[in-house]
């Protein structure tokens, strides 16, 4: 069976998408309008969810095998994380100074700041790290700021293929029940649970609605319906909670609320109406780090790091949207370098773990 590109090309543009989100969200906080901020988020983690649904299918045993290689492939990735944390600080208190690592890690600004630098490991946080329990990485925050994706995706995952493997002719009830919990959520406030409980409830809507859309193909005349009511949704929106609620987008992601889920319903609409109409014939680019998605999400959270340290220097020298433009450029570039030697370190890890296999098996 050939490989669908679309999907692969999908993947790709939504995470440059992930890429300029995190450029405009993290260092650009200095410098990035909050409009464009807000903008960014149009084409965001839930089409990486509605992809997964298109993707995945009803075997159990192959969908839990994929989940336990991402574990490994992401506990390898954290374990390289922890240790160049952990060098740079002795380096640090080597060469330098307390004073001069506290002067570094204040350019992330004071809400990312460190309380804790030592040259004693902490080896807590990799133990937290490797359950999902993502505390801060000092030298690199993005990253584990950005990892709250990957809980609520092995989440829905599991209940997802579940779904799939014991109620193929009820999909659609259990989409419809989980739209009814995060409308409920939404009458009754009060009784919206912490935790992942508010993600899931959402996402896994958008999982399986991605899953039922699988080898089909939307009516050409049903796509401006869909548009209008995506229209008519963000009219609504506005009219219901007023114009401020435009910059409050953010807030309503963390669980997903109603603003927000309009606010994604654009991205969805354009993926399904493109799906199976949208012919990719040949890889390039987009399609690369598509298929490399997972290890461009790892290294764009090392990316958007390290461009704080190009932004606090040049952001009172150029206007706000040609370093914006020259920021993200250089965001992607430095992703795609470090997802490249990711994937060394992610087959280094692996030939380690077959090696002690190979030892411990004899």
């Amino acid at each position: 069976m050939n490989r669908d590109l679309y999907i692969d090309f999908a993947k790709g543009l939504a995470t440059l998408s992930i890429i300029f989100i995190h450029t405009a969200f993290w260092s650009g906080q200095f410098y990035i309008p909050a409009e464009v901020r807000v903008f960014s988020l149009v084409f965001d983690v839930a089409l990486f969810y509605a992809l997964s649904g298109i993707t995945s299918g009803a075997n159990i045993e192959k969908t839990l095998y994929r989940l336990l290689k991402l574990q490994i492939t992401y506990m390898i990735f954290v374990t390289f994380l922890f240790f160049m944390d952990y060098f740079f600080k002795v380096f640090g208190l080597s060469f330098f100074s307390l004073e001069w690592l506290q002067h570094f890690y204040s350019t992330f600004g004071s809400k990312y700041a460190t309380t804790s630098i030592s040259t004693t490991p902490q080896w807590q946080n990799l133990g937290n790290w490797y359950l999902h329990q993502y505390t801060n990485a000092d030298t690199f925050p993005v990253v584990m700021g950005s990892f709250w994706y990957l809980k609520v995706y092995y989440i829905l995952t599991v209940f997802g293929v579940l779904i799939l493997r014991f109620f193929p002719k009820h999909i659609n009830w259990f989409i419809g029940i989980c739209v009814a919990l995060t409308i409920l959520f939404h009458i009754f406030p009060e009784y919206y649970p912490t935790g992942q409980v508010g993600y899931v409830a959402f996402y896994l809507a958008v999982f399986l609605a991605g899953n039922r859309m699988r080898g089909k193909k939307i009516p050409g005349k049903l796509i401006p319906v869909l548009y209008l009511l995506v229209a008519g949704s963000l009219l609504w929106m506005f009219w219901y909670y007023g114009g401020e609620i435009f910059y409050k987008i953010n807030k309503n992601k963390f669980p997903p609320k109603i603003p927000y889920i309009i606010w994604t319903l654009f991205s969805l609409v354009t993926l399904f109406a493109l799906y199976n109409r949208l012919k990719i014939t040949k890889e390039n680019f987009i399609t690369y780090i598509g298929k490399n998605a997972i290890f461009f999400y790892f290294a764009q959270g090392i990316s958007s790091s390290l461009v704080y340290f190009l932004v606090v220097p040049l952001q009172e020298n150029m206007p706000w949207w040609v370093l914006m433009l020259l920021i993200y450029f250089i965001n992607i570039i430095l992703a795609f370098i470090i997802s490249a030697g990711l994937k060394k370190v992610d087959t280094s890890g692996w030939n380690i773990l077959e090696f002690l296999r190979r030892k411990t098996a004899s």
